[in-house]
């Protein structure tokens, strides 16, 4: 492919990556702003399996007093960033260390620009709108997935209103990235293979879609390679480190490569189908990515094509249109290897919501940039074959 048109490619923040390179956390918060106590924000979750603890500990060696926030909710809700913004200031914080999957990392980066900007998070819904750098923030995934520690957006739900929204800016990017993959071991099964599919996700629609430009192709390319040879092997032997390092990369990797391209319409889907029917965000993509690869697959054979040889398919004797049909099944095949979740009905969507939700679905600037023009029947078409 000739690139003849304009592209842009910014990264801000810094990615710190290996095995058991929490340990020089407290070194890194002191040379990134030389912090003096910093408001941890994790989840219940990752406090009982201990990691918050390994966190708190470098901490207290490098004498950075903490205070902690462990009420981060799956799919965080805003009331729990005011809280936590209230928090940092009653404690005299001076930096924010984020701990845990997606929703810690979304949370932590809107407590970190609403400590400097004015109103609520839900003012600054869209792109580029916060004016203001956050206060300084330091992000560890424990979970290979949203890849959130690298990327310009929070997704936050507001439950009493119904609502779900996306908040992208160069100002959420955390100051830097702390990716060990020594913090993602003890990842259950089921939840390695829904985030896996979902970092998958990401780099697979930024790689077919519209927006696509030549830098994050490298990176969706080199992403989704090593989630076709590690994710089975992370789901099925958690302690495989070298597994769990190429699933963490890849996960980072995913989300520099969707930063500036945005995604496609499992991505559009998913936001009416977390916030209203209450599915898990990995779930939805796991169950929405084949019938949307299916979709969309002869808007960009070349493509889907080279996504099967990415996963390994022997495509050379076949003709292109069959190539790129072997890389649709590629992406089945392991999303039913890994137990991914396959159906909507499972969590209650009847034939009834789907214009609802494919009505919220339309609204999303993930419509624009979908490599195959998309309606709102479409929409429906796709989520009707998850029944």
């Amino acid at each position: 492919m000739k690139y003849q048109r304009h592209f842009a490619f910014e990264m801000p923040a810094k990615i710190e990556f290996g095995t058991g390179i929490v340990r020089r956390l407290g070194e890194i918060v002191q040379l990134t702003c030389g912090g003096a106590r910093a408001l941890v924000v994790t989840d219940r979750g990752i406090v009982e399996a201990g990691i918050a603890t390994k966190v708190t500990d470098v901490l207290d060696a490098k004498g950075i007093g903490h205070v902690l926030f462990a009420d981060v909710q799956p799919e965080p809700d805003a009331s729990g960033v005011e809280a936590a913004v209230e928090l940092y200031r009653s404690g005299n914080c001076d930096v924010i260390v984020a701990v845990g999957g997606g929703s810690a990392l979304d949370t932590g980066k809107a407590v970190s620009v609403m400590l400097t900007n004015p109103g609520h998070i839900r003012d600054y819904v869209g792109l580029a709108r916060i004016q203001t750098p956050g206060a300084p923030l330091i992000a560890l995934p424990t979970t290979a997935g949203t890849g959130s520690e690298a990327t310009i957006w929070s997704v936050i739900s507001e439950r009493a209103r119904g609502d779900k929204y996306g908040v992208g800016s160069a100002h959420m990017v955390p100051r830097v990235a702390i990716c060990d993959p020594e913090l993602t071991l003890t990842l259950p099964p089921r939840n390695t293979a829904v985030t896996g599919i979902d970092a998958l996700a990401h780099a697979l629609e930024s790689y077919v879609n519209k927006a696509t430009q030549p830098v994050s192709e490298a990176l969706s390319e080199r992403a989704m390679e090593m989630v076709a040879r590690s994710l089975r092997t992370a789901v099925f032997a958690g302690d495989n480190v070298a597994a769990r390092a190429d699933m963490l990369l890849a996960s980072t990797l995913a989300a520099m490569a969707f930063n500036p391209t945005r995604l496609g319409l499992a991505h559009a889907l998913a936001m009416p189908l977390g916030a209203h029917a209450k599915i898990p965000h990995a779930d939805v993509i796991s169950i929405l990515l084949p019938p949307v690869m299916r979709f969309n697959v002869s808007a960009n054979l070349p493509k889907f094509a080279r996504i099967a040889e990415l996963f390994g398919e022997q495509v050379s004797h076949l003709s292109l249109r069959q190539a790129a049909e072997a890389g649709v099944r590629a992406v089945e095949q392991l999303i039913e290897d890994v137990g991914a979740p396959r159906s909507l009905g499972l969590y209650g969507v009847e034939e009834r919501d789907l214009v609802f939700y494919a009505e919220e679905g339309m609204r999303s600037g993930n419509i624009a940039v979908n490599p195959r023009a998309t309606s709102q029947n479409d929409l429906v078409g796709i989520m009707q074959a998850c029944l």
